[in-house]
């Protein structure tokens, strides 16, 4: 039988940051940095902070920090290094019980959500005038995919099927900008992380409402 907590999202096992920390964290604190030096407070919304990797991150550097996640596993890692996360979901009223925020995260959570229009919604929610959202997906674009087309197994390994609560949604550039405007973000620029631009790991937009 399937329980409320399979549907509860990824199963985190570790406290440690995953392998895409290296190059989403160097990013996001470029992208906050800036934030920070145009007038913006250093206070920051993290929507599916996981285990609380980024936010410990984050912390450490001075930052007010709040966040969900709908993990019961990744929120507890995080509350046991001292976090103040908690369990939750872009389908939650999140503005309403926790404001409204500079800087809003979503890093590598949309790939994973059946209701990418609901998230966006709520990530402007919880922006305040002038906010920047930040939100990071695994890049897709036409020479990535023909390089995995060439590969023999590439796509299975790449979209790995077999793993419970794994990626239903597969972004472009376009696709992301697309969802983000119609939510009705003003603007979004975007860069790529990880290898070269054309064969990158993921993508990173940055969206001001």
């Amino acid at each position: 039988m399937v329980t409320s907590t399979d549907l509860a999202g990824y199963r985190w096992n570790a406290a440690a940051p995953t392998c895409a920390h290296a190059y989403l964290w160097p990013a996001v604190r470029r992208i906050l940095a800036n934030g920070v030096a145009e007038g913006r407070a250093k206070r920051v919304f993290d929507l599916g902070c996981g285990n609380g990797a980024i936010a410990r991150s984050l912390t450490t550097e001075g930052w007010e920090v709040a966040g969900v996640d709908p993990s019961q596993e990744g929120v507890a890692y995080a509350r046991a290094s001292g976090l103040d996360l908690r369990v939750g979901s872009a389908y939650d009223d999140l503005a309403g019980e926790f404001g409204r925020w500079p800087f809003v995260l979503c890093l590598e959570v949309v790939e994973h959500v059946y209701y990418p229009h609901r998230l966006a919604r709520t990530l402007l929610e919880l922006c305040e005038p002038r906010a920047l959202a930040i939100v990071s997906t695994p890049y897709h674009g036409y020479w990535k995919n023909l390089a995995l087309s060439l590969v023999p197994g590439a796509w299975d390994r790449h979209h790995h099927p077999l793993s419970d609560h794994g990626h239903i949604k597969f972004w472009s550039e376009r696709t992301l900008r697309a969802l983000l405007l119609q939510a009705g973000f003003a603007g979004v620029c975007f860069s790529r992380l990880g290898r070269i631009p054309a064969l990158a790991k993921s993508m990173i937009a940055v969206a001001e409402n």
